[in-house]
């Protein structure tokens, strides 16, 4: 049985883009009350009956979580421009090592604004 399973995250940060013109209210300093969803696809174990253990999405996430919560995201090595689109692209590059049946990392800034990223 082919399975999906979705384990959401949020945390607070701060950032500013800093390849956007001095103009733009999103150069300057600013915060998110940020949400990630981490998805995992893949056959169940007919034994268990599950994919995975969500904690193990958890304990895999976590390192990255305390990197980022109430952060200055433009100081974390590799968020330099730190826009969802590259805030989800990081964590694929340090999450998929660590969870294999990883397919999508979805970054939320706001309620109404996500970026996908499927690698």
């Amino acid at each position: 049985m082919k399975m999906e399973l979705r384990k959401s995250f949020q945390f607070e940060a701060a950032h500013l883009l800093p390849r956007l013109p001095k103009s733009h209210k999103c150069r300057r300093l600013h915060g998110h009350s940020f949400k990630v969803e981490i998805v995992v696809a893949g056959e169940c174990d007919p034994k268990l009956g599950w994919l995975m253990d969500y904690a193990d999405i958890t304990r895999a996430f976590k390192p990255l979580w305390e990197k980022l919560d109430h952060r200055h995201l433009n100081d974390v090595p590799g968020l330099e421009n730190p826009t969802s689109e590259e805030i989800a692209v990081w964590i694929w590059k340090r999450l998929k090592p660590k969870l294999p049946l990883l397919t999508e990392v979805v970054v939320a800034e706001t309620c109404t604004a996500r970026a996908v990223f499927r690698g």
